[in-house]
């Protein structure tokens, strides 16, 4: 390392320490904590689509730092003053559209197998393909170590303001940036004997995660690779809104209801009171100034445990629910494999098989409309390699998404659809009667197994022969 390239030097924070454990450890490093992006892009000019992500770099500390670890006692990330964005251009005009469709797919997989060095910065790298005079294909690429969704969207939204004013001519003008170090010294301020006091009291008596075996494969064979595929619903745009405006009523938040619909699906499919699954937060500290506009890894997943009161009323267990996830969310710094050394599971039992993830980013100033029309990047697929067998993905959006991103190996589309087709029912009950008392919620789920029952009975009946 030249020393007089570098700007700064710090401890990591303890999730970005497990980041790169795993990825030191792991058998296929290039699948973890990895992100890709695909987007389409019309009209582009090239020169000005290079500095406007060179500009990104030399704003923000994290895309110029590398992790060292050998030698040393503990793992520490330098800051350099100068790193060059990776940007690899070609050009595919002179093949047809099947041959670079064909290519692109085979690119596309390559690029997932590439590791990153993850002591050389920058930890991330753009792939510009050019189909047309006047298209392209661009393949963003990152480790998870330096870049996490919330600071993803912030980085993008920058990208646009800043190619939009050099196309222009225009001064760049971006509101100040803090560095990533000012996160650091906030954690290293934290009460951590406070904070393990929460979580043993919060995880006491609980000596095994929530099982899943009750919406498993029978089949399932561990000697399969593994993978992840999706399914989605949305919510009308008139539906939303409605939920919207009864969260507003009644002064819950979106992510105390989809925790609240999760932990009762899981009570009812476990048939279990006491439940426990993963919740992934921003983990962005209010009482740390302009940490929304920091760029870097917040994001942290942390288990939470629930109590299914079944004779109490919707409404009135939800706004339990919320001040308990409210105290969680002062200790959401907290890494999860701490939580798990002051657990009473044992250490080679995850916490959880299951999380939820609901998607918040920051206030951009540029829509996805915008984005389309005036800079011509359309965003196409996002892949990423899912960490838990079963994840629930909420999206508010004007329709508001629900999907689950799961492990096909253990889990049917059947059952994946029959877990969506129950949130989207439940969520009709909670419009039509906040009050309403959890034991009397109504399941497609259960709704069919009833048919299911009644028909099997009536055939019995008749003494016709089910084969």
């Amino acid at each position: 390392m030249k020393t007089e390239n570098i700007e700064d030097i710090y401890e990591l924070t303890p999730l970005e320490k497990g980041i790169l454990f795993h990825c030191l450890y792991a058998e296929n490093e290039s699948q973890l904590y990895f992100f890709q992006h695909l987007y389409t892009v019309r009209n582009l000019d090239t020169d000005i689509f290079e500095k406007s992500w060179q500009f990104l770099v030399d704003r923000h500390t994290i895309l110029r730092t590398g992790f060292y670890w050998e030698e040393i006692d503990n793992p520490l990330q330098v800051v350099y003053k100068q790193v060059k964005v990776s940007i690899n251009q070609y050009d595919w005009r002179n093949l047809d559209r099947i041959e670079q469709e064909n290519k692109l797919e085979n690119f596309i997989k390559s690029d997932r197998e590439l590791n990153f060095d993850i002591s050389r910065p920058c930890l991330m790298r753009l792939s510009l393909i050019r189909l047309t005079d006047d298209f392209y294909q661009l393949i963003w690429t990152y480790n998870f170590i330096i870049i996490d969704g919330w600071t993803g969207a912030l980085l993008m939204d920058e990208f646009a303001q800043i190619y939009e004013a050099l196309v222009q001519n225009k001064e760049i003008s971006l509101a100040p940036t803090r560095p990533y170090r000012d996160y650091i010294n906030w954690l290293q301020e934290q009460d951590i004997a406070k904070t393990e006091i929460f979580w043993r009291q919060t995880l006491q008596g609980v000596k095994r995660p929530t099982p899943l075996t009750y919406i498993e494969r029978i089949d399932k064979s561990s000697s399969q690779e593994e993978r992840y595929d999706e399914e989605i619903i949305k919510i009308s745009s008139e539906k939303t809104r409605t939920i919207e405006s009864l969260v507003k009523k009644y002064r819950l938040t979106l992510a105390t209801i989809i925790n609240g619909i999760w932990a009762i699906l899981l009570s009812r499919y476990s048939r279990l009171s006491d439940v426990m699954y993963g919740c992934t937060v921003t983990g962005r500290p209010t009482d740390l100034y302009c940490s929304e506009s920091i760029a870097g890894v917040f994001v942290n997943t942390l288990p939470i445990c629930v109590k299914v009161e079944t004779n109490q009323s919707w409404l009135s267990w939800m706004q339990n629910l919320q001040i308990q996830l409210a105290e969680t969310r002062k200790y959401e710094y907290t890494p999860l494999t701490e939580i798990h050394n002051w657990s009473e599971i044992p250490r080679d039992i995850d916490l959880f098989d299951s999380h939820v993830v609901i998607e918040q980013l920051p206030d951009v100033k540029f829509t996805h409309d915008y984005w389309e029309e005036f800079l011509g990047f359309t965003l196409g697929k996002l892949y990423y390699k899912g960490n838990y067998p079963l994840a629930l993905v909420i999206y508010p959006e004007e329709e508001l998404s629900i999907a689950f991103s799961y492990d096909s190996r253990r889990f049917d589309v059947s059952t994946i659809i029959g877990i969506l087709r129950d949130i989207e029912m439940l969520l009709h009950q909670f419009i039509a009667d906040p009050n309403i008392q959890i034991k009397d919620l109504l399941f497609s789920t259960e709704k069919q197994r009833l048919i299911t029952s009644i028909l099997e009975n009536e055939v019995s009946v008749l003494g016709v022969s089910k084969s």
